[in-house]
């Protein structure tokens, strides 16, 4: 009988080492988490920012994150529930609304840096490939914001929505190095971008062309699919205007707030909300003078 050497013995298993919670639960991409944060040695501890895209089922959340030792920080953010302050109230998680979620980013970014006036990237959208360029702020050349796409665990196929962040971003104002290649509209055989299919899908073109699709041969399930449109009376040839307007509100003001959404509570008034709930400790004292209290109202019951 021919010998087999085993293999998972316990020498094995006191070796093995676990990997880490959150490459077991599936959530972070490690290999390339790495290359992500990994840092220059001669960049004398600059940061190195990230611009972090996820989806969820009714949310985009979008954010400039850069890492530290001690953790990673956000510099800037934007949600798509955040578009309702610009009219956007439906399709949220659309290619269009990924659009409008990375420019507000980007602007939101470049105010806080006080760099909105010389990096205004791509005023009116057009599709057409382009990367920010340095400019000229106080008679001196400066380079842009620089941040690289972090994508997750999101498959990166061509026309994905993660791309239509990053393009928001990009016409923004602030540098992500990419290519044109993944943007819907790019032919693999010709290697050139269609513009004309790119500004379709920034503008809810798509959407549009659905829509209308469905009201003329299916009108029930129209009705049951767009509900928030019709009764918003918003219309698939409106759809363009709308999404151009709340660009040009993005640009104009990226801190609008939400009509009726309450202000978020500062550090101090969180902290302050949470002593209502906490108990004083009570002195030596106070809990020998409570221990006689019950054995009184003990022996008074017997």
């Amino acid at each position: 009988m021919p010998f087999t050497k085993l293999v998972k013995n316990s020498a094995y298993f006191s070796r093995y080492q676990v990997k880490y919670a959150r490459r077991r639960a599936g959530k972070t991409d490690y290999y390339a988490r790495k290359r992500l944060i990994t840092q220059a040695k001669n960049k004398y501890n600059a940061p190195k920012y990230r611009l972090v895209i996820r989806f969820t089922n009714r949310d985009i959340v979008a954010q400039i994150v850069t890492s530290e030792i001690t953790g990673d920080k956000v510099f800037v953010s934007a949600y798509a529930h955040e578009l309702k302050a610009y009219d956007i109230t439906h399709g949220l998680t659309n290619w269009a609304a990924a659009y409008c979620v990375g420019l507000l980013v980007a602007r939101r970014a470049l105010v806080k840096l006080g760099l909105d006036k010389a990096f205004t990237g791509v005023e009116e959208a057009d599709g057409e490939f382009t990367e920010t360029e340095p400019a000229e702020v106080d008679g001196e050349e400066r380079r842009p914001f620089k941040c690289y796409l972090d994508v997750g665990l999101v498959r990166t196929s061509t026309g994905a929505r993660v791309f239509g962040a990053m393009k928001g971003a990009s016409d923004g104002g602030i540098l992500i190095p990419h290519s044109e290649k993944r943007f819907p509209g790019y032919d693999i055989e010709s290697k050139e971008l269609d513009a004309e299919t790119l500004r379709k899908y920034i503008f809810g073109g798509h959407v549009a062309e659905y829509m209308e699709t469905l009201a003329d041969d299916d009108e029930e399930r129209y009705k049951s699919q767009f509900t928030g449109y019709i009764d918003d009376e918003i219309e698939a040839d409106g759809l363009e205007e709308l999404y151009a307007e709340a660009h040009k509100a993005i640009r104009e003001d990226p801190f609008k707030k939400v009509e009726g959404e309450e202000p978020k509570k500062s550090k101090d008034e969180w902290k302050a909300e949470s002593k209502k709930f906490k108990q004083n400790k009570l002195t030596k004292a106070q809990r020998e003078e409570r221990v006689q209290e019950k054995i009184k109202a003990l022996s008074a019951e017997n």
